[in-house]
């Protein structure tokens, strides 16, 4: 847990609804888009815990980030230790911690909550990437 974590927002029985569903044959839960497979394949962090669907330990967590306060940099996938350095950084962000299985395509919004240190900020400037690189190419 970080030292400013607050605003903490757990999708736990949101989860056990959409599994019961699942099991049912009522929903079809099993469905992660490619994109987010393939950051659980390069960014995702395994998890102790099986995948309540397939039971393998195939599991993995993503923790996204979004703020006004991020600028460009809002939507990135964090690790934990840059969560850390991030909430001197910042004052306020949102973190979604997002579970996928990468056997099944399980994928579930876990929990949510806000990092940062209170203070006020401006959004860093927009600096150009390879992406800006390429599509100015173009």
């Amino acid at each position: 847990m970080m030292k400013s974590q607050r605003l903490h927002i757990d999708y736990s029985l949101e989860k056990r609804a959409t599994l019961l569903a699942l099991f049912r044959g009522k929903v079809d839960a099993c469905d992660a888009d490619p994109y987010l497979l393939r950051a659980a394949k390069w960014h995702g962090e395994r998890t102790t815990r099986n995948c309540p669907v397939c039971k393998k330990n195939s599991l993995v967590e993503l923790q996204y980030t979004f703020g006004d306060q991020l600028g460009q940099y809002s939507g990135r996938i964090k690790s934990p230790e840059e969560l850390r350095e991030m909430e001197g950084e910042f004052g306020e962000f949102r973190v979604y911690i997002v579970e996928v299985c990468r056997e099944c395509l399980w994928n579930h919004l876990c929990a949510s909550f806000v990092l940062g240190d209170g203070r006020e900020r401006k959004a860093p400037r927009k600096t150009r990437t390879l992406e800006d690189e390429d599509y100015a190419a173009r």
